[in-house]
Parts: structure tokens; C-alpha cells; sequence
């Protein structure tokens, strides 16, 4: 039984050991509001102190007290329902009274985080410790969220992304991206190669996709939105020209890839080439791209810059080959007008 809308008799204060010291990450609650929590890793130990404080100096009778870790996922469109995966727990009193302070040491050793954390359009995955001061009127319930990295080595390969597009007569360009995999603190360096211009092209974008999906069929929710939009050519271009692409990644709210996260959400990240002509007709491509969280000691080695930089060289060095435009069409809706463009 919540004692929400009750004056609780007690205060309940939890305190993580080396809170000061640790690393803490910086989570968006909604539009206005930001709060921080402590950063720990998969398999990693949750140790800290719970202290009990009656108000007022007055005795507390209780039926027990206990701490919790648990790993939940909320989906927000199944009216608010929680599904735990993980819940350990451990009794810190038996039942009695409390009338002074007390505080009372716990110790999760060990733990298995398998999942990272995630606050999401539809869903969130969170961690937290939860101390219960079980009484006969109501429970007093107090919880501290932790937040949950999962780090990943980097993939021993990781193919370019070249693709041929197109409009029969009117456009054709190749585009490459130098792999198809980067960590979150990575750079994308690519190139665009105008082959055939006979549309009037006002400019050119490249933004970077999110698509969360939660729930399964019939009960499945898509949600797309656009985090970064990155403008790479302006005006017009010529036959045979060249642009490049460099867009850094470390600035900007960006999670790893998750795929079918314990059966219920899934999030992808896609690149999307935009072109848009002075009759504000849109062509693009979109291609799907995989992120992964690096660990800082793996990302700063000389190695991975060196190869960074051996990415760019062979970008800018490659022959580029003509061919024909693809076959496979797509239709975008833009108001009363309809373009087909290449995908």
C-alpha cells in the first residue's frame, strides 16, 4: 500500500558507497528537466547504507525493513506497466520498533547487469535500489536510481556502406560511408559523388535517424525522430563533383543499437541523405547504421585513430565507377505533391 498521499513518520536516506567519486551521467527526464545518477557496469557490485530516521523523535513500530536492486522495464503505452527482470533483496531489520537513527549497510555483489539503461519515447529501462519500512497502516517506500553502461569491443569487421541512387534521366549519385558500425564517440567520414545533375538541387542534408519500437504485433509502437541534421551542400552541384562528409558523433544524445531487448523494444539508428530541389521536392535514401558504446580506454588507442584515418584516405583516394541507378523506388508524401525518389 503506497503512502504517497500520506505524511510519511519516517525519512529514508540512501547513500551508495564512493557516490562522490563515481562518474555520474546526466539523464533527460522530459523536456525541462535533467537529473544526474551514478554510472555502473555490468557485473560491478551495489554497496551502500540505509538510515532509518523517525520524525519528531517518535517510535516507530514496523513489520520490517528490506532493500531491493532491481531491473524493470516500463512500457509506457501499457498503462504504465512494469516488467522486472532482475530483483534481488536483502532483510535489514525484523519486525520491532525504531525510536533513533539507524543505519543499516547492504552489499549486491557482483551483479549482472545484462541490459544498458534507456529512457526512451515509449519505454524505459531502469535500475534503482528500493528500501521498504514494511508497516501495518502503510508501506514507506523510498528508491535511488543508478544508471547502467554496457560496453563493447569493436567489431573485427566492419564493411563500408556503397550505394548507387537515382531518378531515371534526371539523378544519379553514388554515396559511401567508410563503415557501418561506429561507437558513440566516433566520426562518420563519407563522400557523395555526382555522377548525373539535370535537377535543380537548392542543397543537400544528412540527418541521423531514431526508430524505437516497443511491443510486438498487433500491439507495436513505432516512433521515429529525427536527433541531427547536419547540411553538407548548398546550392547547386556539378557533374563529376565530390562532397565530403565528416560528422562527429561525440556531441550529440545518442545510445548503442539495441536489438529485441528482453522481447520487448528494440531501437535502431539510420543515416538519411536528403536532397531537396527548388520546388522543395525531397529525394533520399535512408541506410541503417549500428552504434555501440566503446570503452574511453579502447577509443583514445593511437590504433583507432590511425585506422580512422586510413578510412578517410581510402575514401578519398578510391576510383569512382559509373553505374546504373538502382531499381527499387520509394514514394514520399510532401503535402498535395508526391516524389518518387531511389532507395
Amino acid at each position: 500500500m503506497s503512502s504517497f498521499f500520506f505524511s510519511t513518520p519516517v525519512d529514508i536516506d540512501v547513500v551508495l558507497e564512493d557516490s562522490d567519486e563515481r562518474e555520474t551521467v546526466d539523464i533527460k527526464l522530459d523536456k525541462n528537466r535533467r537529473e544526474k545518477a551514478p554510472l555502473y557496469m555490468d557485473g560491478e557490485s551495489v554497496k551502500g547504507a540505509v538510515t532509518v530516521r523517525p520524525k519528531d523523535g517518535k517510535r516507530l513500530e514496523h513489520t520490517g525493513i528490506k532493500v531491493q536492486f532491481i531491473g524493470t522495464i516500463e512500457m509506457f503505452f501499457d498503462r504504465g506497466n512494469h516488467y522486472e527482470f532482475l530483483s534481488l533483496g536483502q532483510e535489514l531489520a525484523a519486525p520491532g520498533e525504531l525510536q533513533h537513527p539507524q543505519t543499516f549497510p547492504f552489499n549486491f555483489k557482483n551483479v549482472e547487469k545484462q541490459y544498458e539503461s534507456y529512457n526512451g519515447i515509449n519505454v524505459k529501462l531502469r535500475y534503482f535500489v528500493r528500501v521498504t519500512v514494511s508497516r501495518r497502516i502503510a508501506d514507506v517506500v523510498r528508491e535511488k536510481d543508478i544508471w547502467v553502461y554496457s560496453y563493447r569491443m569493436p567489431p573485427e569487421t566492419n564493411s563500408p556502406i556503397k550505394m548507387d541512387v537515382g531518378i531515371e534521366d534526371c539523378l544519379h549519385i553514388e554515396f559511401e560511408y567508410s563503415k557501418s558500425k561506429y561507437h558513440l564517440k566516433d566520426v562518420i567520414v563519407g563522400r557523395i559523388y555526382f555522377l548525373l545533375v539535370r535537377l535543380k538541387i537548392k542543397h543537400m542534408e544528412l540527418s541521423i535517424i531514431r526508430r524505437e519500437t516497443t511491443g510486438s504485433p498487433p500491439n507495436q509502437y513505432n516512433e521515429s525522430e529525427t536527433l541531427v541534421r547536419f547540411e553538407i551542400m548548398d546550392g547547386s552541384p556539378s557533374r563529376g563533383e565530390t562532397i565530403p562528409i565528416r560528422l562527429f558523433l561525440g556531441g550529440f544524445d545518442l545510445t548503442p543499437t539495441f536489438r529485441d531487448v528482453n522481447k520487448k523494444y528494440s531501437t535502431r539508428y539510420y543515416l538519411s541523405l536528403v536532397l531537396i530541389d527548388e520546388d522543395a521536392r525531397r529525394y533520399f535514401k535512408q541506410s541503417e547504421i549500428v552504434l555501440y558504446r566503446q570503452a574511453p580506454e579502447i577509443a583514445l588507442t593511437p590504433e583507432v585513430a590511425q585506422q580512422q584515418i586510413a578510412q578517410q584516405k581510402q575514401l578519398q583516394n578510391e576510383p569512382t565507377t559509373s553505374a546504373g541507378p538502382t531499381k527499387d523506388m520509394q514514394t514520399a508524401s510532401f503535402g498535395k505533391q508526391q516524389v518518387a525518389a531511389q532507395v
